[in-house]
């Protein structure tokens, strides 16, 4: 434990009840974490109280000191925070990579013959940029689509200077340059085309489709055929580019669609929507930050758009954020215009954040192994339990019986999130004669430790964690046991909701650990509590078929094709017992429903 809690703690206490910036330093004075708050004196203090998931305890224990600044509002803190994070880059701040680069088109329009390069940012030169796009391989490969389509020049010829100079290149020959190095070509033709490729760019090729169509019919109409022709395969090239466009316009996009999804790793995800049109995504893997969803967006969309440097008119977000008023400014003074930052609740904007959630799940899905998810989510339910080590063993009873006859329990066992079918166990209940579910199970979960302790070689692994299907006075039973014994293992029950799903975990005292807010815990825990009913049940029904053969077979005549009969029938020997002689001849022939009568019947006389 941090032996400055105490300092820190009570300083935290002095700290006012208004907005600002906090900065953790460790005890070399570096700058380990910076956070916001709307009330610096319940966030800061908020630390040095209680119990941490592991990655801010982590940060905790390194913290010396800290310092705030306090600010006139929520947004200032906001900006504050997002400069000194970019600053001093903290250890424990959610960041994303600085390697990834969105890159621009630049159209050197102040040229007699403009022409498209590739740029790592704006630049104020008089040149127009499009943009960004998501790497520089994607930038060039729009260059030499649309200079294709359009048939402008890629080579390294310089206009004016060297029209007339040389031969055509072999892009002329092969119909992807228009020639514009000899004199047979109009400099008028070469900016017209440029416009086009800013149409194309701009996500307006409809306006430019419709523009090219008017052309070709006036052309037509003043029988310039050739000139007709000429662009007509200009409309078709363009049309064979909207696999592109998807590209081309993510770089335009009305609205985004955030997700963020934590795993074995956590994904930011971003679809770029345009005109309700999926037109891109972009990702990033990180490890799970130390942060809430709630406080982690904030800052992950703040980066993400300041490097990007294009932002939508809609950021469509998956949590409600608290800090989405003051976001949604910090993006629109950047931009330069309104960025609404929106949390949706109903109709087609929440099935496009469910769209990016999925993507971002899929991507931690691709980026993880089955073992790696399986850890994280053991360290998930350590973590809820507050166990002193990752659940790794499992172990999970259940007691099974038909009213008081054939009671049994059954013991599972997940090693690693898995069955583990070899180590699962059975136990015919011995102590009670009549249904008590508490007897029951104090007395199969005292056996089984009582065999660990006796040194039986099937019981000498012990578990990590204990869990019995029911509520706290079925843990308490299970804890009864272990004292008994003066062993200690964490226990805890599993509470189904009338829908018979695992709803919660709850210890002998009655605390509850809500686990449906963690879907891969909640599916684990289901996981084990259905497998353990379903070995009760199996193992008690053998039982009880094992006892209704054995009674059945004693009755003459009676042999297993007629037995199996009657027990699908009738299900159990108190049935068959009360059953008439005409209900048994309905399921087997008379002779031998009269034999079953007359067995469990003696001293009455037959039926006629």
């Amino acid at each position: 434990m941090n032996p400055k809690l105490p300092e820190l703690r009570e300083k935290a206490n002095r700290l006012p009840l208004l907005p600002g910036v906090y900065i953790m330093m460790n005890k070399t004075g570096e700058v380990i974490y910076v956070g916001k708050a709307k009330r610096l004196k319940n966030r800061v203090s908020s630390y040095f109280h209680g119990e941490h998931l592991p990655k801010v305890a982590a940060m905790v224990e390194h913290v010396d000191t800290f310092d705030v600044i306090v600010v006139q509002s929520e947004f200032e803190a906001l900006v504050l925070e997002n400069s000194l994070i970019k600053r001093h880059k903290p250890k424990y701040n959610i960041l994303l990579k600085d390697d990834k680069g969105y890159p621009f088109l630049r159209l050197s329009v102040l040229d007699a013959y403009p022409r498209f390069s590739v740029a790592n940012k704006m630049e104020d030169d008089g040149a127009e940029y499009f943009g960004p796009f998501g790497s520089r391989g994607v930038s060039f490969d729009i260059i030499e689509t649309i200079s294709k389509t359009l048939q402008l020049p890629t080579c390294t010829r310089k206009f004016p200077e060297d029209i007339g100079k040389q031969r055509p290149c072999l892009n002329y020959h092969l119909n992807q340059c228009a020639g514009w190095c000899t004199n047979e070509v109009d400099p008028v033709d070469y900016m017209r085309r440029i416009g086009e490729a800013k149409l194309i760019l701009s996500g307006k090729t409809s306006e430019l489709t419709k523009q090219l169509r008017t052309e070709m019919e006036e052309a037509a109409e003043a029988l310039r055929f050739e000139q007709a022709a000429e662009i007509r395969d200009r409309m078709r090239a363009i049309d064979s580019l909207t696999n592109r466009q998807r590209v081309i316009a993510t770089a335009f996009s009305d609205t985004d669609a955030v997700g963020f999804v934590r795993g074995a790793k956590s994904c930011f995800a971003v679809l770029h929507f345009s005109d309700g049109d999926l037109a891109g995504k972009d990702y990033e893997l990180m490890d799970e930050p130390v942060e809430s969803d709630e406080e982690a967006l904030p800052a992950l969309l703040v980066q993400y758009y300041e490097r990007r440097g294009a932002y939508p008119k809609v950021v469509l977000v998956p949590v409600d954020l608290e800090s989405g008023t003051e976001l949604s400014e910090f993006l629109s003074q950047a931009a330069g215009r309104k960025v609404s930052v929106e949390f949706p609740k109903r109709g087609e904007r929440v099935r496009l954040i469910e769209r990016a959630q999925l993507n971002a799940r899929e991507e931690v899905l691709r980026a993880t192994s089955a073992q790696q998810r399986t850890n994280k989510t053991l360290e998930w339910l350590q973590r809820a339990l507050n166990l002193e080590k990752q659940p790794d063993r499992i172990e999970s009873f259940d007691v099974s019986n038909l009213g008081d006859s054939g009671i049994v329990a059954a013991m599972v066992v997940f090693k690693n999130g898995r069955p583990s079918k070899k180590d699962y166990r059975k136990f015919r209940i011995r102590s009670t004669e009549t249904q008590d579910d508490y007897a029951s199970m104090e007395e199969a979960v005292y056996r089984r430790f009582l065999h660990a302790k006796e040194g039986d070689e099937k019981f000498n692994e012990l578990p990590d964690l204990l869990l019995i299907d029911g509520g706290e006075t079925h843990v308490a039973a299970a804890r009864k046991a272990l004292k008994r014994l003066e062993m200690d293992v964490p226990t805890f029950g599993m509470v189904k909701d009338n829908r018979h799903r695992t709803r919660e975990l709850v210890s002998a005292d009655g605390a509850e650990r809500g686990i449906s807010g963690n879907p891969a815990v909640f599916a684990l825990i289901g996981t084990i509590q259905e497998e353990t009913h379903r070995f009760a049940i199996t193992y008690q029904r053998s039982l009880r078929n094992e006892s209704l053969t054995s009674q059945l077979d004693k009755i003459p005549g009676v042999g297993e094709k007629s037995r199996n009969k009657l027990l699908d029938t009738f299900k159990n020997i108190d049935t068959i017992k009360t059953a008439t002689l005409e209900q048994l001849h309905e399921v087997v022939p008379k002779n031998i429903a009269q034999a079953v009568y007359r067995h469990y019947h003696p001293s009455q006389e037959d039926e006629t």
